[in-house]
């Protein structure tokens, strides 16, 4: 259960405590989640806690990438062979897939702006909101962490930052595909070839066009964990001064302002 409920006694909260994690309205900056849906359709709207939206962006970039071949195409073009570039990518695909790109990240990055003004409304309103909630398969409660320490296990395997901070929803989606690529890229079979001294077929059993979804799957999940964390930091700081005042801050104390105090 919750120790308080959303009455929809205001018009706007600043957050809200699930089972399943904390979402929060907060200052972001559109240019940045926009960056994060061109580097992966869908990453940007996770960011924003548009967990549909992304989910929706997001298989359709696995599935569209996969037929038209758009990985394959880009690592061609690192390696300087554009012939190949032209003859591997299948533009039946590839004209489906553009549309959607650019909605992605044009979406994102309007809806950033909305929510930014949504923001500064309900920190405004500075209604209350639930900080602890509780039930028969989980726990879950505002309180401060270290944003390095979700940066490192994002790092070493994605969604384990996102456990950490109790984004549960984040997690298991991040974990999941992560298996998924790694899996399907051969990336640790040809780790443990590299190892035992066999590049070339350490090389050879490499799958590139899925070895090239995991940058993304890392970076992002390392820069959602440790800027979530930031951001829960300073809401349960926020929490914690309000509660202070309202139960314990004599009503006449007043803050004088522009006086100096006498030593």
């Amino acid at each position: 259960m919750d120790n308080h409920t959303t009455d929809n006694t205001a018009r706007r909260y600043k957050a809200h405590v699930s089972i399943l994690g904390t979402t929060q309205l907060h200052l972001r900056s559109p240019s940045i989640i926009a960056w994060w849906s061109a580097a992966f359709p869908g990453f940007g709207h996770l960011l924003l806690s548009k967990y549909l939206r992304g989910f929706v962006l997001f298989l359709w970039e696995v599935f569209i990438n996969l037929n038209a071949h758009v990985n394959l195409a880009i690592l061609y073009s690192f390696q300087g062979k554009f012939d190949m570039v032209a003859d591997v990518l299948d533009t039946r695909w590839l004209l489906a897939y553009l549309p959607v790109y650019f909605f992605a990240i044009w979406d994102s990055h309007r809806t950033t702006v909305d929510m930014n003004k949504v923001y500064m409304l309900a920190e405004r309103e500075n209604h209350r909101f639930n900080i602890f909630s509780i039930g028969s398969m989980e726990i879950n409660y505002l309180d401060k962490r270290n944003p390095i320490m979700a940066g490192i296990w994002s790092a070493l395997v994605p969604g384990l930052g996102q456990l950490y901070i109790h984004r549960l929803v984040t997690a298991l989606f991040v974990i999941s595909w992560t298996v998924v690529f790694l899996y399907l890229s051969h990336i640790l079979e040809a780790v443990t070839l590299l190892f035992s001294g066999d590049l070339s077929q350490s090389t050879a059993v490499l799958k590139a066009e899925f070895m090239l979804m995991l940058p993304s799957i890392y970076g992002f999940s390392i820069y959602d964990a440790y800027v979530n964390t930031v951001e829960n930091n300073k809401l349960f700081e926020k929490e914690q001064r309000r509660f202070l005042k309202a139960n314990y801050q004599d009503s006449n104390f007043q803050i004088l302002k522009g006086e100096k105090v006498n030593e």
